[in-house]
Parts: structure tokens; sequence; C-alpha cells
């Protein structure tokens, strides 16, 4: 099992920032660092949340717990992002040791039974004064697992929820075309934004396919302007 004193050098030594490196030299022996270089993340992420969720990637690949990390993270940034009150409380610059070790505990509590990987993980950016950057560090190693599993993500907007047999028929037809790679799986998403009016939005990667009637109104609006 990593040590929790591992996971720290990792969590300092995993990017060329600044702020890192800076505690880097207190705290990361070489031997850690020319570890953690064996590890080689799927996908290159950027900030201080991408420095923690890559190494953070790097831990559960060492000690083998890879997916109950990811199932743990998904939990913790879904709590983040349902609860307001909560990002602002974890981003309070006052909070005490004692705050930070209460705070921990209902966290561990919310997910179950989090790992001792996550545990430290926790406990790190407690020490670091980082717990604000949670809900960042769970989006960014989403994104890490999904390049792992070999996933392209595709949001789909649409005015009203979908249901599973439409959005199943956009994942076939998206599947079979040159937008996915040979061996890739989608991971579909559904968003709902009225304001499309009705129709949908398709993002895959960078890629955007609007066949919303909102943005068919507008061509219409601007021929018709254009024309008169």
């Amino acid at each position: 099992m990593l040590s929790r004193q591992a996971l720290l050098r990792s969590m300092r030594t995993a990017a060329p920032q600044r702020a890192i490196l800076s505690q880097t030299r207190s705290f990361a022996a070489p031997a850690a660092a020319a570890a953690n270089e064996t590890i080689k993340p799927p996908v290159a992420l950027f900030g201080l949340d991408g420095t923690y969720a890559t190494a953070l990637y790097a831990a559960a690949v060492k000690t083998s717990t890879l997916e109950p990390t990811a199932k743990a993270l998904g939990a913790l940034g879904s709590l983040v992002e349902r609860d307001p009150k909560l990002s602002t409380i974890l981003s309070a610059p006052t909070l005490t040791a004692g705050d930070k070790g209460a705070i921990i505990a209902e966290l561990e509590k919310s997910v179950g039974a989090p790992g001792e990987t996550v545990r430290n993980f926790l406990r790190t950016l407690a020490e670091n004064n980082r717990l604000g950057l949670l809900g960042g560090v769970c989006s960014k190693f989403g994104e890490l697992m999904s390049a792992a599993r070999g996933e392209v993500e595709m949001v789909v907007t649409s005015a009203q929820q979908l249901d599973n047999k439409t959005l199943s028929r956009l994942e076939a037809a998206v599947s079979k075309s040159s937008y996915v790679g040979q061996g890739k799986k989608l991971k579909v998403t559904n968003t709902v934004n009225p304001d499309i009016v009705g129709g949908v939005v398709v993002e895959i990667g960078d890629r955007t396919i609007d066949l919303s009637v909102s943005s068919k109104m507008a061509k219409m609006n601007k021929l018709l302007t254009d024309v008169l």
C-alpha cells in the first residue's frame, strides 16, 4: 500500500509548476521522482487540479486501486457539484486543522469506504490548504480515466431530457461514424438547455454538430436579413 508520505511526494512532483517545485525541494526524494516517471498518464492535464489528478492517478496505478479510486472520486465529484455550500466551505481560507479533519471525515463517510489511496489524497489536499480544488481534481481524474478506458465523450444537448431509446439510437449512429476512432467507445451524456427550442446539439471531443431548432432559426433570420 502506498504510504501517505509517498503520496504527498507524488503530489508535489507531478508537474513543473513553481508552487509545487518549492515544496518538492523539501519533501521529494530523487527515487520517488524516478518512480513517478515510470507511470505515464493517458493524457496530459494542466492546472493545479490537473497536477493533483495526475499524481493521484499514478498513486492508484501503483497500488492497483485505479477502479475503486475512480469510483470514490466520481462520488466525491458528484457531492461537490450537488452542494454549492460545500464548495464554499472547502475553499474557506480560515479552516483550522480540526475543521479539515472533520470535513475529511464527513467526505469519507459520504462515499463509504474510500480506500487508503483516496484517504491519503484528501489528507494531502488538507495539509496543502487545497481542499477547494477537490471538485476540479475529481473532474480531471475523470478525464484521465476516460482516456485510459479508450472512451470518447459525447455530450448531447436537447431542449428536454431524451429517453434511453433515442440516446441509444444516437450512440449507435455516431459509433459507426468517423467521429469515433477504431477501438474507442462512446461515453454519452445528455444535458438539457431549453434555449435550443428543439432538435439536438452533439459535441464529440472538439467537434460540434448543431442540429438545434434555434440554430436553424438563426440561419433563417440571417438569410432574410441579407435578402431584405
